[in-house]
């Protein structure tokens, strides 16, 4: 793995073989940092929201999996 710092940001290179699933789960975490980063609201605030936008999702969307 090699990691660079540029003036404005951070290139992380890791070998091809490296499970994309596990690199996937690291990139969702590191862009949910970014994104409340200058938040004031709380981690707990937030995935609470998410759970009320994904509770939202499912009722508009489970006929298309639910027959």
């Amino acid at each position: 793995m090699i990691i660079e710092r540029t003036k404005g940001e951070v290139i992380i290179k890791v070998p091809s073989f490296v499970n994309t699933e596990g690199i996937q789960r690291i990139i969702d975490l590191l862009a949910y940092r970014e994104a409340t980063a200058k938040s004031n609201a709380k981690e707990k605030d937030i995935d609470n929201l998410v759970k009320e936008i994904k509770k939202g999702w499912w009722a508009k969307n489970k006929k298309r999996f639910v027959k």
